[in-house]
């Protein structure tokens, strides 16, 4: 029996130190590629409409650090509409149903000029 677990459990350890780092990996290279998917992408100015804004809190169990990121959803004439990630004081900037011109690239929000 005990030979079975000196065995099993190396290769047990090993495949999720494996996984681990492959899960790290794939992290780091779809980052990379959506940064410079980004940058290769050119600045876009648009007339467009806030129609939402929404949060999402990751963490903060007993005494962990919690982290919110904030979106805002964009519909431009076309009637298409883009969810981009914006900085707190944006967010607390931005009101449903504001009017202006967004300027963005990729998935890069750069700023949002109220007209109306």
């Amino acid at each position: 029996m005990f030979d079975l677990m000196d065995t099993l459990f190396p290769v047990m350890f090993l495949s999720i130190f494996l996984l681990f780092i492959a899960f790290l990996v794939w992290a780091v290279v779809s980052g990379v590629r959506q940064w410079s998917k980004n940058n290769a992408s050119p600045w876009l100015t648009v007339e467009a409409e806030v129609v939402t804004k929404r949060t999402s809190v990751h963490g903060g169990g007993e005494n962990t650090h919690a982290s919110t990121r904030h979106y805002a959803t964009f519909q431009v004439a076309s009637g298409d509409r883009l969810e981009l990630p914006v900085s707190g004081p944006e967010y607390g900037m931005l009101a449903e149903g504001d009017y202006g011109r967004l300027t963005f690239q990729g998935t890069r929000y750069l700023g949002f000029e109220r007209q109306r």
